[in-house]
C-alpha cells in the first residue's frame, strides 16, 4: 500500500507539474500567438489573370499559382487519401493526436531520430499560415496551441478546405487545385484515383516527391498512399490494384493560356500594378480586356506572317552559331538537346540543328519536337541576303543553303484541314520553366519550314471606332524576343498616312471632291536653306489638273502640298489636333503634307476612327472591367458614347486630345461601380458630312474609279484590298522618305485597322527586292512601300475579321447631294457617257457651271495661274 500511495503521489505531482508546465508554456507564448479568427477571413494569395472580352485566358502573373476550391468541390478520394496518409484520426481529435505523438516519441526513443511525424492536418495548417518550418521545440509548442485554438474556432470541413487550398506542392503550386493543373493539366475533379493519390503523397516532400522531379519517388509515395487508403477501407482491393497499376503520366503544365496577346497583357498588368501596387500579384483579380479572341488571332497571324514574308523575300542571313563545324565530330542526339536547351522559342519559331543535308531536303533536330525533315518547297526561298536592297542567286540544292551542325530557325505549320486554334505563348507567364523543352511526339500532319528571326518589326491595331475599344493589338514580332510595344510606344513618321487629315481640313474649308488641284512639279526656293524644295510624286509622274478624290486615292504628293497651302500651314496643324494628334509631333513645315509628322499606330487608329464613326473623337482603351477573385465587379470602363441626336455634346478641348495615350491609360481612376452614371458623350470634331466625304475618297483608294473598258479606269494605291470583294471598306497607304516606314490604315464595318512595318533602327530602309526564280509569279518585288509591305497584313486580317459580317449599305448624311460631273473638269455636264460620273457634294458646294461655260473656274492654287499648267 505504501508503494501504491507513493506512486499515486508521484503521479499526481507529475501531473500537476505537467499541467503547470503546459499552462506556463501557454501563458509564455500567448503574447506571440496570432489570432486564429484571421482564418475565417483569410484571403489566399492568388495570381492576377488577364482575359479577352470573351473570357479567353491571355496571361497569368504572380509568384504563386493557386486555384482555390470549395469544400464541396474537393474530390472525396482526395480527402480520404489525405486523412489516411497525414492524419487518420482527423475527425476524432481536437487539434493534436496524443496517440500519434506517443508513437512518434517511442520511435525517437528507440532510434534516436525523428523518423515518424506526429503533426495533424490541423497542426500543418497552423504551421503553414502562422509559423515557419524551423525545427525548434518552441515552434512545436506554438503549433500545438494554435492547432487546439483552430479546432475550437473552425469546423473540420473549414480546416480541410483551408489545408487543401494552402499547402505548397512544388513548382510554385499552392493548393491541390493548382497542383492538378501543374502536374496533370486538368481540373482536380477530373483526376483519377492514382493521380489524386500522387498529389496526396506530396506534402511530405513536395520538391522531391513530385512526378516531374522524380517519377520513381512519386510512384513509391503514391503506392504508400494507396496502401493506407486500402488499410483504412476507403478503397477496395480492386480499386487499389487498378490505381497501383496505372502509370503516372505527368509533365509541367503552365497556366492554360488560350490566346496570345502578350503586349495587351503587359498593358493590363502595368495598369493594375499602378493602381494596387505589388498586391496586384496576390489578390487574384481578373482583368477583362477589350480584345476579341477571334480578331486577336487574326491579327497575330496576319501581322507575323506578313513580317516573315517581308524578311524572307530579302534573303537568308547565314546562321551565326553552330553546334559543330563541318570538319568536327557531330554531337550525339543528347548533346544536341543540351545545346538547344538555352536557345529561346519565339512562338511558332523554334531553334533547330541541321543533322543531315541531302540533295533537296534537310534533316533537323528541333527543340522540343525531335527529328524533322524540311522539304525543298519550304526552303527554296532562301537565296543569300546581301543587303536590304540586294539578294544573291536563288539556291539550286539544299547544300547551297545550310551545312550540318548549323543552328537554324524553323516554323511548324499544320495542314489546313487539321489546323487547330492552339497558339499560346507559354514563355509570357512561365518564363523560368520552359515546357517546350519537353520532347513531344512527332505530328504527321506538321509541315516544317526553314525560317529566321526577322530583323524588321511590325505593329498592328484594330479598334472599334464607335467607342475606342481596342479589339486586337500586336506590339511586335514576339514579346519574348523584345518587350517594346511598337503599337503604343513607337513614334514613327507616318508618311502619306497623314494625307486624309490634310484633305479633311481642305474639305471643311470649302474644297470639294471634284475640285481640280494641279498635279505638277513644285520648285520653290527656300531662302533659309539656300536650296530649292522639290517635293516629288512616287512614282515621279504628273498628270496636270486632277480632281481631289483622285489626288488622295492615288497619293499624289505635290497635290497634298497644294491642298495644304490652300488651307494654310498653321490652320492645318491646328485642325489636326482635333484627331488627338499632339502639336509638337506635327512640324511647322509644308513637309507635314508628305508625312513628316510622327505618331504611334494606336494614335493613327484613333485618328482614322473619326472618319469611320461619322466625326466623333473617341479615346482608345484596353480594359473593360476588373473582377475580384469572387467575381464581383470592382471597376468597369465607361467609354464615351456617340450620340447622334438629342444630346448635349461637350466641345473638344486642347487638353482632351493632347495627353499621351500611355499617360491617359495609366492614370485611369479605379473606382467601384455604383449607381448607373449619366452617359458621357464623345465630342464631335468633324461634321457628319465631312466624315462621309473623306470615307468616299478612302473608298476610292481601294476601288479607284472610271471605266476600264472606255479607258478612263484608274486604281488607288490600296487596290490590293480588292480581292476582299467588299464595297464598304476604304483606307490609305503610307510610305515615308526612303521607305523607312510602311503603313496601311483602313476601315470596315465596325472597325478601324492599322498595319505598320519598319526597323527599330530609324535610319534603316526597308529596301527593295528582285524576282526569286524559285518562286511563283505572285511574289512581291520592287521597292518596299505601304501597299506592298504593310497592306498584305491588313488584307489578311480583314479577310477573317469581316467573314460573316454583312456588307454595310452606304449611309448618306443629310445635306449631301449627288450630281453628274465631267471627269476631267469636275464641272456639271449633260453627257451620260464615260466622260461623266456622279459625285457627292455638301449641299451648296456643288458646281453650278457646265463644262461648256468654263474649264478653269474651280482650279485651286495659291500661286499664279501659269503654275497650274
Amino acid at each position: 500500500m505504501k508503494f501504491i500511495k507513493r506512486l499515486f503521489i508521484f503521479t499526481l505531482i507529475c501531473t500537476i507539474l505537467g499541467v503547470g508546465t503546459i499552462i506556463g508554456f501557454y501563458f509564455y507564448v500567448k503574447p506571440d500567438l496570432p489570432d486564429v479568427q484571421e482564418l475565417r477571413h483569410v484571403e489566399l494569395e492568388a495570381p492576377m489573370q488577364v482575359f479577352s472580352q470573351d473570357g479567353k485566358l491571355i496571361a497569368q502573373f504572380g509568384e504563386k499559382r493557386r486555384t482555390p476550391v470549395e469544400y464541396e468541390d474537393i474530390p472525396q478520394h482526395l480527402i480520404e487519401a489525405l486523412i489516411a496518409t497525414e492524419d487518420s484520426r482527423f475527425y476524432s481529435h481536437y487539434g493534436i493526436d496524443p496517440i500519434g505523438i506517443g508513437r512518434a516519441a517511442i520511435v525517437v526513443a528507440m532510434s534516436g531520430s525523428a523518423k515518424q511525424g506526429a503533426s495533424t492536418i490541423t497542426q500543418q495548417l497552423a504551421r503553414n499560415f502562422f509559423l515557419s518550418n524551423e525545427k525548434k521545440i518552441m515552434r512545436k509548442i506554438k503549433e500545438i496551441f494554435l492547432a487546439i485554438r483552430i479546432e475550437q474556432e473552425l469546423s473540420k470541413q473549414e480546416i480541410m478546405q483551408l489545408y487543401v487550398n494552402k499547402i505548397f506542392l512544388g513548382y510554385r503550386s499552392y493548393g491541390f487545385g493548382a497542383a492538378a493543373q501543374t502536374y496533370f493539366g486538368r481540373d482536380l475533379n477530373d483526376l483519377t484515383l492514382s493521380e489524386l493519390a500522387t498529389l496526396a503523397g506530396m506534402p511530405k516532400a513536395p520538391s522531391t516527391m513530385n512526378p516531374i522531379y522524380s517519377l520513381d519517388r512519386a510512384t513509391f509515395r503514391r503506392n504508400v498512399v494507396l496502401r493506407r487508403m486500402l488499410d483504412e477501407q476507403y478503397i477496395t482491393q480492386a480499386e487499389f490494384e487498378e490505381a497501383r497499376a496505372e502509370a503516372i503520366e505527368s509533365r509541367y503544365h503552365s497556366a492554360e493560356i488560350e490566346l496570345r496577346a502578350p503586349y495587351v497583357a503587359e498593358l493590363a498588368r502595368a495598369w493594375l500594378v499602378e493602381q494596387d501596387g505589388e498586391a496586384a500579384y496576390t489578390q487574384g483579380k481578373s482583368i477583362y480586356t477589350t480584345v476579341d479572341s477571334k480578331l486577336q488571332k487574326a491579327a497575330n497571324t496576319a501581322a507575323i506572317n506578313n513580317l516573315i514574308a517581308y524578311d524572307e523575300r530579302h534573303g537568308y542571313r547565314q546562321p551565326q552559331q553552330s553546334a559543330w563545324k563541318e570538319d568536327e565530330t557531330p554531337l550525339t542526339n543528347e548533346e544536341i538537346k543540351q545545346f538547344l536547351r538555352p536557345q529561346p522559342i519565339y512562338s511558332d519559331l523554334r531553334p533547330a540543328v541541321v543533322t543531315a543535308v541531302e540533295e533537296k531536303t534537310l534533316q533537323v533536330e528541333v527543340k522540343g519536337r525531335g527529328t524533322q525533315t524540311i522539304e525543298w518547297d519550304e526552303m527554296k526561298w532562301a537565296r543569300p541576303f546581301i543587303n536590304d536592297d540586294r539578294q544573291g542567286p536563288a539556291p539550286k540544292r539544299a547544300s547551297d543553303i545550310a551545312t550540318t551542325g548549323q543552328l537554324v530557325w524553323v516554323r511548324g505549320t499544320k495542314l489546313p484541314e487539321l489546323n487547330d486554334e492552339a497558339n499560346g505563348d507559354v514563355l509570357i507567364t512561365e518564363s523560368n520553366i520552359d515546357e517546350d523543352e519537353l520532347e513531344t511526339a512527332s505530328e504527321p500532319n506538321m509541315i516544317w519550314r526553314l525560317s529566321q528571326v526577322p530583323e524588321a518589326n511590325t505593329a498592328f491595331v484594330a479598334m472599334n471606332p464607335d467607342n475606342g475599344a481596342v479589339l486586337s493589338l500586336v506590339g511586335g514580332f514576339n514579346f519574348v524576343h523584345n518587350k517594346f510595344n511598337r503599337a503604343t510606344q513607337s513614334v514613327r513618321q507616318v508618311g502619306s498616312s497623314i494625307k486624309p487629315f490634310i484633305y479633311a481640313a481642305a474639305v471643311d474649308d470649302g474644297m470639294t471632291l471634284a475640285t481640280l488641284i494641279n498635279d505638277a512639279p513644285i520648285n520653290q526656293w527656300d531662302k533659309t536653306q539656300g536650296t530649292a524644295w522639290r517635293p516629288r510624286n512616287s512614282p515621279p509622274t504628273y498628270i496636270g489638273p486632277t480632281r481631289v478624290r483622285i489626288g488622295l486615292a492615288t497619293s499624289k504628293n505635290v497635290m497634298a502640298v497644294r491642298v495644304l497651302r490652300a488651307v494654310g500651314l498653321d490652320e492645318t496643324r491646328e485642325y489636326l489636333t482635333r484627331f488627338g494628334f499632339e502639336m509638337d509631333q506635327l512640324p511647322r513645315s509644308e513637309t507635314i503634307a508628305l508625312g513628316a509628322g510622327s505618331l504611334t499606330p494606336v494614335k493613327m487608329a484613333q485618328g482614322y476612327s473619326v472618319f469611320a464613326n461619322g466625326g466623333y473623337y473617341v479615346d482608345p482603351f484596353y480594359i473593360s472591367r476588373v473582377e475580384s477573385r469572387f467575381g464581383d465587379i470592382e471597376w468597369q470602363a465607361t467609354p464615351k458614347e456617340i450620340c447622334r441626336e438629342n444630346c448635349e455634346i461637350a466641345p473638344l478641348t486642347q487638353d482632351s486630345t493632347n495627353d499621351s495615350l500611355e499617360q491617359e491609360f495609366m492614370e485611369q481612376d479605379v473606382e467601384p461601380t455604383g449607381e448607373p452614371q449619366e452617359p458621357q458623350y464623345a465630342p464631335q470634331v468633324l461634321s457628319e458630312q465631312t466624315a462621309f466625304l473623306m470615307r468616299e475618297m478612302m473608298y476610292s483608294n481601294v476601288w479607284g474609279g472610271g471605266n476600264w473598258r472606255s479607258g478612263t479606269g484608274w486604281n488607288g494605291t490600296g487596290w490590293r484590298a480588292q480581292p476582299l470583294k467588299r464595297r464598304d471598306i476604304g483606307g490609305k497607304t503610307g510610305t515615308t522618305n526612303d521607305s523607312k516606314d510602311a503603313w496601311y490604315n483602313g476601315y470596315g464595318p465596325g472597325m478601324v485597322a492599322i498595319s505598320w512595318v519598319g526597323f527599330d533602327n530609324h535610319n534603316r530602309k526597308l529596301g527593295k527586292t528582285t524576282t526569286n526564280k524559285n518562286l511563283g509569279k505572285d511574289q512581291i518585288t520592287g521597292g518596299e512601300a505601304g501597299a506592298r509591305t504593310a497592306q498584305p497584313a491588313w488584307v489578311d486580317f480583314m479577310q477573317v475579321a469581316l467573314d460573316g459580317v454583312p456588307t454595310q449599305a452606304k449611309q448618306i448624311p443629310s445635306n449631301i447631294v449627288r450630281v453628274r460631273i465631267d471627269r476631267d473638269s469636275g464641272l456639271l455636264t449633260n453627257k451620260f457617257d464615260s466622260s461623266s460620273m456622279f459625285e457627292y457634294f455638301l449641299e451648296g458646294t456643288e458646281p453650278t457651271e457646265y463644262i461648256e461655260e468654263s474649264l478653269t473656274d474651280t482650279i485651286y492654287s495659291n500661286s499664279d495661274s501659269e503654275e497650274l499648267f
